[in-house]
């Protein structure tokens, strides 16, 4: 959870770097509140027709963007990657794996043109 706060604190901080750890622990958070959401959703009748998505889980979506899309570029910072190769995420099937792949990728243990090694708490 504190991996979620933290990268919610850094709300639009596109420099520095992110473990591979901070990363996914932000990614799992970040899908357990989506279907907290989704449920809320559901129970409340906020739902648009049969899509099963609603107004809390658009608000949720909309809100997380900018720390989703921030804390991506972090951890492409910490391989070495530019900020540009989140577009790979683009490219039909093999961009989304290439995608993952890249995000599952140690980071530099040595500091880079991105900063220091993160702190690993």
């Amino acid at each position: 959870m504190k991996y979620y706060v933290a990268a919610l604190k850094k709300y639009a901080v596109f420099a520095g770097r992110a473990t591979k750890k901070e990363f996914w622990m932000f990614v799992l958070f970040n899908f357990l509140v989506a279907c907290v959401a989704g449920l809320a959703d559901y129970i409340f009748g906020t739902t648009y027709g049969d899509r099963g998505t609603g107004i809390i889980t658009s608000l949720y979506s909309l809100a997380i963007f900018v720390p989703s899309l921030a804390i991506a570029v972090r951890r492409f910072h910490d391989i070495g990657k530019s900020a540009w190769w989140i577009f790979i995420g683009f490219v039909p099937l093999i961009g989304q794996i290439w995608y993952l792949v890249l995000m599952l990728k140690s980071g530099d243990t040595v500091e880079n043109a991105y900063g220091p090694v993160p702190v690993v708490e």
